[in-house]
């Protein structure tokens, strides 16, 4: 059996599978289903939340709805976080109509139902290892969230605990029980 040839970037800017959620890993394309109600609520109220702040400060940027970037070439992998945040000076200018060549300053992943440990552990390592600074896994279900550094150190966050911006968002803090 031949594996299938391995797919790029610009590539993927053209794949439309109805109704799921696609990256690439690899060159592999990776196809999910859609999240959840849940999911999309947590998601839109952290979203509100540090939108505000930052659009108080005027640092940085958040994106939303899976904004795929570009963290390797050859093969290429384009991974699409929940939320990302990008400094502003980061930014580039003009934007790209396709995917960023870069990582975002912070990363937010949602827990599904359906999402396996292993493969956001993976997703989790591709974040980092591309140069991201702060990546949040939150976990609904269990009422809590892990806290990436890049340093490779890790924290939980339980509900009575607070999510912190650090230095990629200063003086930003949520509880987490506000949004799980």
């Amino acid at each position: 059996m031949v594996a299938p040839p391995l797919m790029t970037a610009d590539e993927l800017l053209h794949v439309r599978i109805p109704d799921k959620h696609v990256e690439l890993v690899r060159g592999e394309l990776l196809v999910r289903e859609p999240p959840g109600f849940r999911h999309g609520r947590v998601t839109v109220d952290l979203a509100a939340r540090l939108g505000a702040y930052l659009r108080e400060t005027g640092a940085a940027q958040v994106l939303v709805v899976e904004t795929g970037f570009k963290l390797a070439s050859d093969p290429d992998t384009v991974r699409g976080p929940d939320l990302a945040v990008i400094n502003r000076a980061r930014i580039p200018d003009p934007e790209p109509t396709g995917f960023p060549d870069l990582a975002p300053d912070l990363v937010v992943e949602v827990l599904s139902p359906g999402d396996r440990p292993g493969e956001v552990l993976a997703k989790v390592a591709d974040w980092l290892n591309a140069g991201t600074r702060l990546v949040w896994v939150i976990d609904p279900e269990r009422r809590l969230a892990r806290v990436y550094h890049r340093d490779g150190s890790d924290t939980v966050v339980s509900a009575n605990d607070t999510l912190d911006g650090e230095d990629v968002a200063p003086g930003f803090s949520c509880p987490l029980d506000g949004i799980v």
